[in-house]
């Protein structure tokens, strides 16, 4: 066989390999395409084995990678770049690195695309020294003006709390592209310097969706809800992103009724929600117990064909556990193919706020049992359940099992759970303990939860220590004096409910916020709160509280005046 007859024999084999990566979709097709390229030889082709190598990334297989790899004689830097950027991708940094090394050692020069792996991989690797010794390559093998280089660099630098740095970058770049800006900005938003990347971002000749959604969001995170508005109003097109970004800088600020009519508004200007933005409407819902508009949202999710992954799934769970239909949450929950730790943690956490406390913890042992670990998350709910049902030596088990199984180091939370649990049962003094062997120094929460446990068992002694620690962490609440003062007033201690009514003139102590309360009526949410007067439907309103209180006359209900203040 002649030689021109061999090259286009090999020439019409590796195209007909190309093709089968091209169509492969299945892992058992990559076993196949691997062990054809082994018994022809054509994995000694460049060009074939960087689309192999590409094509292992996708289904994450770098082991058909390696074995491509190593039998090539002469890989060129096409074929180094895919592997860099497949083990990167599967966050492999130091072998990343470490090819990089082996590419150099062989005389293979680098491209622009290594850098950009590369900087990705120093990303990945904790130690900032790497990346400098990496931007240092860069600048020898002349790429110190490359857009995409630069660009990575930029956020390198960012990420890893360097602005300084990355600003220089930036600064240093004698052309930038949008992206180059965007990243930029990005990283001033990151550094939490809201200043600097807004003067850039008016400074920005172009300006992409990506830029406006990260100004929205940047806002949204320190809690400036009306600038957030003003980009969003401001954009001049807004695609699913946009809305999805306002949407959950209502909800991280707790405007959930605001989330609510946001994708109300972007249904109407025809715009198609995806799965993101679905989780992020039905939380709102939950936090609202909107359950009505809940449901109906459910019912679009199961209309328009969304796949109920274990973000929308853990979503639907939350939100029907805390809108009072436990049934729909298990229902959601044992539908669902696929559960992660939040599902379980969402279940766990609805079945433990209606009480159902040993159902909780039998899916707690569900969850264990199919080795899904556990986070702080799932144990706050799991102590919580102990406490709902005053299962103290559960309780004190379930605590020591966090940090003695799971090496979970237990939180501010945890230990609230465990001080109210206690507190409930009236083990004060063993509470007590707790607080002053902690670690951590205790918050309004936990001497909250020791104060609320000393009037239920009458302990006053206790309640001036809480009292005491109270004032201090919020000089400002007038619950705790409040709760004292009732404590005094129970036991006809009326001394007592005077000095402390003193001592709350004399520190200006006044219940300034009234509790609110909200229902959920004809899809619209109604809010009430104390002495207020706003509401639309006022008159009705006291007419029937008053016939209420009139029913309860006449049914012998006589009110408690222990609570004085």
């Amino acid at each position: 066989m002649s030689p021109n007859t061999i090259t286009n024999l090999n020439r019409s084999v590796i195209q007909a390999i190309v093709d089968q990566i091209n169509k492969c979709s299945k892992l058992n097709q990559l076993e196949r395409i691997c062990a054809t390229m082994i018994k022809t030889n054509a994995n000694q082709d460049c060009f074939l084995t960087n689309q192999f190598v590409s094509a292992c990334n996708i289904f994450g297989r770098m082991d058909y990678a390696f074995l491509a790899f190593t039998q090539m004689q002469n890989p060129n830097v096409f074929v180094y770049n895919a592997l860099i950027k497949a083990l990167v991708h599967c966050h492999n940094p130091f072998q990343a690195l470490d090819h990089y090394k082996y590419m150099l050692r062989a005389g293979v020069w680098p491209t622009s695309f290594t850098f950009s792996s590369l900087v990705k991989a120093c990303g990945l690797v904790s130690e900032f020294g790497v990346g400098e010794s990496v931007h240092g390559h860069v600048w020898k093998h002349g790429f110190n003006s490359h857009i995409f280089v630069q660009t990575a660099l930029i956020d390198f630098y960012a990420n890893g709390g360097k602005i300084v740095e990355s600003k220089r970058v930036f600064d240093e770049m004698p052309e930038r592209d949008v992206f180059a800006w965007a990243t930029m900005v990005s990283g001033f938003l990151k550094a939490g310097d809201l200043g600097s990347s807004r003067r850039l971002f008016d400074e920005m000749p172009e300006r992409n969706t990506a830029t406006w959604n990260a100004m929205i969001d940047g806002y949204a995170r320190v809690g400036d809800v009306e600038s957030a508005e003003l980009f969003f109003n401001q954009m001049p097109v807004k695609d699913i992103i946009c809305w999805t970004t306002m949407i959950n800088c209502y909800s991280y600020n707790k405007k959930f009724r605001e989330a609510l009519a946001v994708f109300e508004e972007m249904r109407r200007n025809k715009v198609s929600p995806d799965e993101v933005t679905m989780a992020s409407i039905i939380s709102a819902c939950a936090h609202l117990g909107a359950l009505d508009t809940g449901k109906e949202i459910h019912h679009y999710v199961i209309q328009n064909g969304f796949n109920v992954d274990v973000y929308i799934g853990s979503a639907l769970i939350d939100m029907y556990a805390k809108c009072g239909s436990l049934e729909m949450s298990l229902l959601v929950f044992f539908k669902l193919r696929e559960k992660n730790l939040f599902c379980w943690n969402s279940i766990i956490g609805g079945l433990a706020v209606h009480g159902h406390a040993r159902e909780a913890l039998a899916m707690f042992g569900m969850m264990e049992g199919q080795h899904v670990k556990p986070n702080g998350v799932t144990f706050v709910s799991v102590l919580s359940a102990c406490t709902h049902a005053g299962l103290v030596e559960v309780g004190r088990q379930k605590f020591l099992s966090m940090t003695r199984d799971y090496s979970i180091p237990p939180g501010v939370e945890h230990y609230g759970c465990m001080v109210d649990l206690l507190s409930r049962a009236g083990l004060l003094e063993d509470a007590l303990l707790l607080i002053g062997s902690m670690k951590l120094e205790p918050n309004s929460v936990i001497w909250g939860a020791l104060l609320g446990g000393c009037k239920l068992h009458r302990n006053l002694e206790i309640a001036q220590v809480a009292v005491n620690k109270l004032t201090v962490l919020e000089p400002q609440n007038s619950g705790y004096f409040t709760l004292l003062v009732n404590m005094y007033a129970e036991i006809n201690r009326w001394g007592q409910v005077a000095q402390v009514r003193q001592t709350m003139r004399e520190l200006g102590v006044e219940k300034r916020f009234p509790g609110s309360s909200w229902i959920e009526m004809d899809g619209k949410i109604h809010q009430f709160a104390a002495s207020d007067k706003s509401h639309l439907a006022l008159d009705e309103i006291y007419l029937i509280l008053a016939e209420l209180d009139v029913q309860l006359k006449l049914a012998g209900y006589v009110p408690e005046f222990g609570c004085v203040l």
